[in-house]
């Protein structure tokens, strides 16, 4: 690493670790294929919980519970102090979108000392304090839930697992930040602190819900099926050699039948599709369609603010249809999801709107890390399949931990 890094490094974490311990909100973010890291803090020191508008809303970060029904329970984390560090290798190449004058003075004060070399206390555990998801009941899960699509209650539901590690002594957030956006350069990686709530959430996901550029255009996709991205003997499989089984084949097209749908109901019939096609996010490979709508040519420009609004939770983390697939979520997960398979992401900022699907993601709490993975069970389900499925998913994150 070179001293110039270093410095960026230590500036970004000097950032981080005053707005912790002042309690601000804060959020690190990179877009996928994108070099520019943000770090934005928001004054209010417990954000609002609204329901996200595109059209109304300034410059923010949106982070959403999986259980949003009305979408009113969105956290909206205002932009009141937002870097852009365009390049990881000058520690000069930032823009600060306001002046660090307007802040509160004990915020200056204690990115002061910990230039000096202060740091904050970090709490760090060596073992898990609660169970992970078991496998036992993994797999009862899975049955039950083959049972219920036999019976005709759903065609898919979607069902995961947690998996606890303890968090290292000498971790850092920054630190792992940036070895996420090097690891997973077309993933969404973030990290969310809400300190009212005491954790932090760290992720790098593939998959995009809603977008919106300066120029009008939507996108959002279609993202289901999962396997090794290598094989047995540890190479990487080639995306054009890629074999699909009739299980994920089906289980994408019915998430690219749920976004119709929904497009359907707003009656837009005029957008592109690309896709079906292989795609690898780390260590696995997926399917996915891609598509785009022009909201200036259909004259729709509140199309962000309706889809976010029907897509969530979409059939890839919920199932379908989508009420009997979450009420047996509810009833048979044995933990609460939280912002896991929920929503995240920067909102008008840089005249752009970018919301992910929280997905490879983890918490961070009272020492621990809780890991989260889930895969879509359908009538041709393998239950120890889909265990291994998870397991691949959790070792996106897992492995930085261990």
């Amino acid at each position: 690493m070179t001293t110039a890094t270093s410095r960026t490094n230590s500036f970004r974490q000097t950032l981080w670790n005053a707005a912790l311990q002042v309690g601000l909100p804060t959020v690190m973010w990179r877009l996928p294929k994108q070099n520019d890291r943000h770090f934005l803090t928001s004054f209010l020191k417990s954000p609002e919980q609204v329901k996200i508008d595109f059209e109304e809303f300034g410059p923010g970060f949106a982070f959403s519970p999986f259980i949003n029904p009305e979408g009113k329970d969105t956290y909206f984390i205002k932009a009141d102090l937002h870097y852009v560090f365009a390049d990881n290798s000058n520690p000069e190449s930032f823009e600060e979108v306001i002046s660090p004058s307007s802040v509160d003075p004990g915020f200056i004060e204690l990115i002061n000392a910990q230039r000096a070399g202060l740091k904050p206390a970090h709490t760090h555990a060596d073992k898990p304090q609660e169970a992970s998801t078991t496998h036992e009941d993994f797999i009862a899960e899975v049955n039950e839930a083959i049972k219920q699509i036999e019976e005709g209650r759903f065609q898919k539901v979607v069902l995961s697992r947690t998996k606890k590690m303890g968090i290292p002594a000498d971790f850092e957030v920054v630190t792992l930040f940036d070895k996420l956006c090097t690891a997973y350069p077309t993933a969404f990686v973030s990290v969310v602190s809400i300190p009212s709530s005491g954790i932090i959430w760290i992720g790098a996901s593939p998959e995009t819900l809603v977008s919106q550029d300066a120029e009008g255009k939507f996108r959002t996709m279609a993202l289901a099926g999962t396997q090794s991205a290598y094989d047995a003997d540890g190479h990487l499989i080639k995306t054009s050699e890629a074999l699909w089984r009739q299980k994920e084949i089906e289980e994408h097209a019915l998430v690219s039948r749920y976004i119709v749908n929904c497009l359907k109901k707003i009656r837009v019939r005029e957008f592109e599709e690309d896709g079906p096609k292989t795609v690898i996010a780390g260590n696995l490979m997926h399917l996915r369609m891609d598509f785009t709508i022009d909201t200036v040519d259909i004259n729709f420009p509140q199309l962000a603010t309706v889809m976010l609004d029907l897509l969530h939770p979409t059939s890839a983390v919920c199932g379908m249809p989508k009420e009997p697939a979450r009420q047996f979520i509810l009833d048979n997960e044995k933990y609460d999801r939280e912002f896991y398979s929920g929503f995240l992401g920067p909102v008008n900022i840089q005249q752009e709107s970018h919301i992910f699907v929280n997905l490879r993601t983890m918490k961070l709490q009272n020492g621990i890390a809780t890991l989260y993975a889930g895969c879509g069970i359908t009538v041709d389900s393998n239950p120890e399949k889909e265990w291994i499925e998870t397991e691949l998913k959790l070792q996106t994150l897992g492995k930085y931990l261990a």
